[in-house]
């Protein structure tokens, strides 16, 4: 799934941290980081950001019909 404009970067992780099954994000050149481990949260983040207020979009993959409505949810909020 495609999440798009996210500037809420702490509860953002916060829904991730709350998914009971594994988030990847998915990067530009295909490799699938583990977003649940904080090492690639923070790695990622960093090579997104550069510079930015706000996350534009990324591509995430959730395993968990329950955390997919979670990310679901935060999008809509």
């Amino acid at each position: 799934m495609k999440i798009e404009n996210i500037t809420d970067i702490q509860e953002f992780f916060k829904v991730i941290d709350s998914c009971k099954g594994k988030v990847e994000l998915v990067t530009g050149e295909g490799d699938r980081l583990n977003l649940k481990s904080k090492l690639s949260q923070y790695v990622s983040m960093a090579s997104i950001f550069q510079g930015r207020d706000e996350i534009p979009e990324l591509e995430i993959i959730a395993y968990e019909k329950e955390d997919i409505n979670k990310l679901i949810s935060f999008m809509i909020v």
